[in-house]
């Protein structure tokens, strides 16, 4: 048997269980900014919805139902100003993550072929490339790679880690570049309305595609701005081709969003408020832990979206790492998600009002 996890990279989080040791240790107890994990709780909206959905004894569809296509639609043009999208273009996924990882292989993508991922990057993009047995390329700052050859590409905006965000001529190069190499370029927008200091774009807007989805995907997903971690909601929108080849293979894996999760992404689709609301709580929480990071003698860089501070002192980030843990505040090391980002931090905005509060005073 070929074992599959040894073509993996170790998992970033297994490598810091001594300093997470380190911060938990503390009198006051460990703040762990280290994950981007929602603590806010459920709107009851939405948990109405699951309950209300939950009576449906029968298998759902990998497709899911009209209505829930519908809504995701309806809130990609009414929040993000993408184009006109069919129900054909929407296909709901078990959760971004899940979907990022089998993606590559999914789309038929293989051995001796490069998948671009950015420098800085969420690193399933690494592993959904290593999973197909694809080579994985390193992008640089304009998002492109030195590569003739490539079958897909992957951009995030905002960026996990980094917060940065790219503006609208930015994708459109990068859009242009692809299509150029007949490459699929698959936008990760999970943190789209999580905005701060810019505004970042869909690349299903107009201004971007030009109103042309061809060779296009982008993945939205509800947990960071809907505190739906837990529920594993998103979907995947854009070509309605590489939509139905998407649901085609899938149908036969059996990945089915579960009914009641179905019922409780429509309800979460078709209700801003909530989405506003939760924005407005992470960036209070922001204009509150930046300055005191700053202070403690970090930079922040780009950060201008997302729900992360992308912090340095010029020093490599493990012992960055170390510094904070000895204060009981648990990051993440920016070497996580690429060498570029070996002297930075990633120091997240979601713990509660008090354990920022706690980490404000520490840092202090």
């Amino acid at each position: 048997m070929r074992r599959v996890s040894t073509a993996l990279p170790d998992f970033p989080w297994d490598t810091i269980a001594d300093v997470k040791a380190t911060a938990a240790g503390h009198p006051e107890g460990i703040v762990d900014l280290s994950v981007g994990t929602p603590v806010d709780p459920v709107d009851p909206v939405i948990r109405q919805a699951l309950a209300d959905a939950s009576v449906f004894p029968g298998y759902p569809t990998t497709v899911g139902t009209p209505v829930l296509r519908r809504s995701a639609a309806a809130a990609l043009a009414r929040r993000y100003g993408s184009s006109e999208l069919s129900e054909s273009a929407i296909l709901p996924v078990i959760g971004t993550k899940e979907a990022i990882a089998g993606l590559v292989s999914t789309l038929g993508i293989g051995a001796g072929e490069n998948v671009v991922i950015p420098e800085v990057a969420y690193p399933t993009y690494e592993v959904s490339a290593i999973l197909a047995g694809a080579t994985p390329v390193r992008a640089d700052a304009t998002g492109t790679a030195d590569v003739g050859d490539v079958a897909l590409v992957f951009v995030n905006s905002p960026s996990n880690p980094t917060g940065a965000v790219m503006d609208v001529d930015t994708l459109r190069r990068v859009v242009a570049w692809a299509r150029e190499r007949n490459a699929v370029v698959v936008s990760d927008e999970c943190y789209l309305g999580l905005a701060w200091d810019a505004e970042p774009v869909s690349i299903l807007d107009p201004r971007v595609s030009d109103g042309d989805h061809t060779g296009l995907i982008a993945v939205h997903s509800l947990s960071k701005v809907s505190n739906l971690a837990s529920y594993r909601a998103g979907f995947f929108a854009g070509d309605v081709e590489l939509i139905a080849e998407l649901l085609a293979v899938r149908k036969h894996s059996g990945l089915i969003v579960p009914f009641p999760i179905q019922g409780a992404m429509i309800a979460a689709l078709d209700d801003d408020r909530h989405v506003i609301e939760q924005a407005a709580r992470y960036r209070a929480r922001r204009d509150f832990l930046m300055p005191a990071v700053e202070a403690a003698g970090f930079t922040v860089d780009h950060s201008e979206a997302g729900l992360y501070l992308w912090s340095t002192r010029d020093e490599p980030g493990r012992v960055s790492v170390a510094w904070l843990a000895e204060r009981g505040i648990l990051a993440a090391p920016g070497d996580f998600y690429g060498p570029v980002g070996a002297n930075h931090v990633r120091i997240a905005l979601t713990a509660t009002d008090e354990r920022i509060a706690a980490a404000v005073k520490r840092l202090a």
